[in-house]
């Protein structure tokens, strides 16, 4: 997910000791390029979104199912990938995972053949499933691939390559997706129906050659994957069980309860500003799909990147719950700005939120787990799934959209953030306040 969560588990290598030093030069990048690989699925579909739309003449309830099917196939995935690590380990999972998404990857071919919008929501599951599987893995190796004091700076640098994704995709989809063909209905309205099937298939047919190399890449790292000595994951058992004596279910941690649903709000708005800023722009300011796909790789992307190092920074001298709270303040403004406002002064306003949406998954997370003691585990879950407000929040900007338009769908983004907002002030701490 683009958050790149850190989980407060701790894992060991099972590598053997013998004196002899391990190099573990390069199964770290290798394990580093997975960051960048799901960042750059998530980035495109805001290129896919506007560019199946034309494509596939769906509406932008039906265009945002996109996200769906990438957020239900985390949240569908996420037990049986555990499951599967359990059982044959995080690199037979890693390998696993990388098949699903070079074969969800090359199922853009035949799904550009048909023209049918649903054969791309089943290529786009099949990918997430195994995005699944990377992510899963990916945190837990960074951390034991290297010395145990330099862990946590393995992991940032790590999860930096999720920031080069963001500004890669929609450049990526702006260099070999968009066509920069846009008809008004009048135009689609006038042509022959042998004329509009051309149109439809030259439009669907742009997606093979971009997902034909991003499968042919995939499929080689998971080879690379497979000749690679890898050192195996174990968890090692959680020192900080629960010695308060309490006992009872997970959901008596009201704090735990408040974060999985400021991250479920989170990831809806976080997915849905960025999946609908192309089709805003052109309602708003009347600015091109293509040129509108460069700004969201190079001005939101970029500050996205920008905004985690920073954000980073911050949090030695600001306290976490209050750079959320003044973030998601910001972003309320920002997003009140965008609803109320045309041409540049809405344009900037977008572009600038994915700055401090950066801070948000991390520290909405690490407060959630706080204090569980020997529930950190099965919070830490609860979290992860949480992102599935990716699949329900944009079809929502959908249906306001279709009813009214684009520019008041962000009302959802709008709720969402207030919550995160509510999360900062009050939410993290709901265990600690008087009953």
């Amino acid at each position: 997910m683009a958050g790149g969560a850190v989980s407060n588990s701790t894992y060991a290598s099972t590598a053997p000791a013998g004196g002899k030093k391990q190099n573990y030069l390069f199964p770290f990048i290798l394990v580093t390029s997975l960051f960048f690989l799901w960042a750059l699925i998530h980035n495109l579909s805001p290129v896919l979104i506007p560019h199946l739309k034309k494509a596939c003449q769906l509406t932008d309830l039906q265009s945002s199912f996109i996200d769906s099917a990438v957020f239900a196939a985390y949240f569908l995935m996420a037990l049986p990938a555990g499951a599967v690590m359990r059982k044959f380990g995080y690199k037979a999972g890693i390998i696993f995972g990388l098949l699903m998404y070079a074969a969800g990857a090359f199922l853009f071919i035949p799904a550009a053949n048909s023209g049918q919008y649903l054969a791309f929501l089943a290529a786009l599951f099949v990918i997430a499933s195994g995005l699944t599987f990377l992510e899963t893995a990916a945190n837990p190796y960074v951390t034991i691939l290297g010395k145990p004091e330099t862990a946590t700076i393995r992991l940032n640098l790590a999860q930096s390559f999720n920031g080069v994704g963001a500004i890669v995709g929609p450049l990526l989809g702006l260099k070999f997706i968009l066509s920069g063909t846009e008809h008004s209905k009048e135009e689609l309205a006038a042509m022959t129906q042998d004329q509009l099937q051309a149109y439809l298939h030259s439009e669907a047919a742009t997606v093979k050659t971009p997902y034909l190399i991003i499968g042919l890449v995939v499929l080689l790292i998971s080879i690379l994957f497979m000749v690679t000595k890898m050192p195996e994951v174990q968890e090692v058992e959680d020192e900080q069980a629960d010695n308060t004596g309490r006992k009872g279910s997970i959901f008596r941690h009201k704090h735990l309860i408040a974060a999985v649903v400021a991250q479920f709000c989170y990831i809806g708005a976080q997915v849905g500003v960025n999946a609908f800023f192309i089709r805003f722009a052109k309602f708003s300011a009347g600015i091109p799909e293509k040129e509108a796909a460069f700004l969201l790789g190079s001005v939101a992307g970029l500050g996205f990147m920008i905004g985690r190092f920073f954000g980073t920074f911050l949090m030695s001298k600001v306290k976490p719950q209050v750079l959320l709270t003044i973030y998601g303040l910001i972003n309320v403004i920002l997003i009140l700005l965008a609803m109320t406002t045309k041409g540049n002064i809405a344009i900037g306003a977008v572009l600038a939120v994915p700055f401090f949406m950066s801070i948000m998954f991390p520290t909405i997370f690490s407060l959630g787990l706080r204090g569980l003691g020997g529930d950190t585990k099965f919070g830490s879950s609860l979290l992860v799934m949480s992102i599935v407000g990716g699949a329900i929040c944009p079809p929502l900007m959908g249906y306001i959209s279709d009813i009214s338009n684009i520019q008041m769908a962000y009302v959802v983004p709008l709720i969402c953030f207030a919550v995160v907002v509510w999360f900062g002030t009050k939410g993290y701490k709901l265990d600690q306040l008087p009953r």
